[in-house]
């Protein structure tokens, strides 16, 4: 299969795209609300998440393109409306945790994006397994974050 850089690029772009989408609910919490909130000891520093996130979306977006590449296949078809579902969980969970800075329908939020984001690993694995393997460090990271998530929601009720 040759390379489509296009598809590539657009893949890239629009997974990166989300990541700016949810920033700009994040980003104003972070000196403010969530500055305020009693936080777990294993909650990280702050400049860590820009970086994983960046790093996340940079494998979503390859997965992403695999998916695209594989069309017109069904089972890449179903994949893809999943891939696509978990975006936008993805982007909603920033505007629901930090835009309206209600934690507790977070992480309700974020146990349905847990199940999308499986759901998409599934579907996926029949198109190519790299496209599993890409979306293993984001899997692991939204377990983790639901944890952090539970936990702040937790600490200031």
């Amino acid at each position: 299969m040759r390379l489509h850089y296009f598809r590539l690029i657009a893949s890239l772009v629009i997974c990166q795209l989300a990541g700016f989408i949810g920033s700009v609910f994040t980003t104003p919490a972070i000196s403010g609300w969530y500055a305020s909130l009693e936080k777990p000891t294993f909650n990280p520093p702050n400049w860590i998440f820009s970086p994983v996130w960046i790093f996340l979306y940079l494998l979503m977006g390859m997965t992403l393109y695999i998916l695209w590449q594989n069309l017109p296949k069904t089972e890449a078809k179903i994949a893809l409306w999943f891939f696509a579902f978990q975006l936008v969980l993805n982007i909603f969970w920033s505007v629901i945790f930090f835009g309206l800075k209600l934690p507790m329908v977070a992480f309700i939020e974020i146990i349905i994006l847990w199940i999308f984001i499986l759901l998409t690993m599934i579907k996926s694995s029949r198109v190519s397994k790299a496209s599993v393997y890409l979306l293993l460090p984001y899997i692991l990271w939204v377990n983790f974050a639901a944890i952090l998530n539970f936990f702040l929601w937790r600490l200031n009720m």
